[in-house]
Parts: C-alpha cells; sequence; structure tokens
C-alpha cells in the first residue's frame, strides 16, 4: 500500500477541486520519489532531456522544460560537480553544451527503474478497468482547453 504524506492542499480547497486532487497525488508521488532516489524533478527532467546522446546548452534545456534559466544552470553546475554531465564549448557562439556522461546515464537509468517501481505499485493498488479509468479520465483532462 502506498502511504500518502499529510495534505499540503487544504481540505476546503480539495472539497471542490478535481484539479487539487490531481495535483495533490502527483505531488505525493513525485515528493516520494524525490526522498526514495534522492533525485530532485528539476534533476530528473534535465538529465530526461539529455537522453539518447543528445547534447544541448542550458538554455535550450531550460525552454524545452519551461524552467527558469538560472534554476536549471544551478542543476547543471551541481551535475557537473559530481560527474553526471560534461560540459563543452560549441564549436560556434559562446553556447555551453551539456551531455550526459556514463555515470550519468547509469544514475538516469536507476532514476527510470525507481519511477517504474513506483509505477507498479499504483498500477497493484487498481483493478485494469480502474486503470483504464483512470487513464481515459486523465487523458481527457490533459486535452481540456481551458
Amino acid at each position: 500500500m502506498i502511504i500518502v504524506p499529510q495534505k499540503a492542499i487544504p481540505e476546503d480547497i480539495l472539497k471542490d477541486s478535481v484539479l487539487a486532487h490531481i495535483a495533490e497525488a502527483y505531488f505525493s508521488a513525485s515528493k516520494q520519489l524525490e526522498r526514495k532516489t534522492k533525485c530532485s524533478s528539476t534533476r530528473g527532467f534535465i538529465l530526461s532531456t539529455l537522453r539518447g546522446g543528445a547534447t544541448l546548452n542550458q538554455n535550450q534545456i531550460a525552454t524545452l522544460l519551461g524552467l527558469d534559466r538560472t534554476v536549471v544552470h544551478r542543476s547543471i553546475k551541481t551535475m557537473v560537480r559530481e560527474g553526471l554531465v560534461s560540459e563543452k564549448k560549441a564549436k560556434s557562439g559562446k553556447a555551453i553544451l551539456i551531455s550526459l556522461t556514463l555515470k550519468g546515464t547509469r544514475y538516469r537509468k536507476r532514476l527510470i527503474e525507481a519511477r517504474r517501481a513506483a509505477d507498479a505499485a499504483v498500477q497493484k493498488e487498481l483493478t485494469q478497468e480502474e486503470r483504464s479509468t483512470l487513464v481515459g479520465l486523465l487523458r481527457r483532462i490533459a486535452a481540456l482547453k481551458l
């Protein structure tokens, strides 16, 4: 069974909001994964953009993720110090290109395994019909023009 930490969203907001319930579930799951893997979602997202041998500069990563460039810059500097990513000056211009190191690739693989294990735990709690219904409803919500 999945243990949900104390509610971060006040009950009076949850009472009338489907979106608040979706957010609560997402934040609860992501915080549990962060604690388990000791990897913030920002770092995980950055590592994901560099999958498959991709080499990008910090601005490209920030734009792809919709994150503030300063947040991305700080995370990348930490990951460089830890040996997860490497920096290389671009041949043209002054951009610094970022790519995964072997250590970063292994680290990313462990993160994926942890996410898959968490996903399996969630799926174990739901019947096939419940999973299908939930995924269908979430897709409908994601497609809404709000």
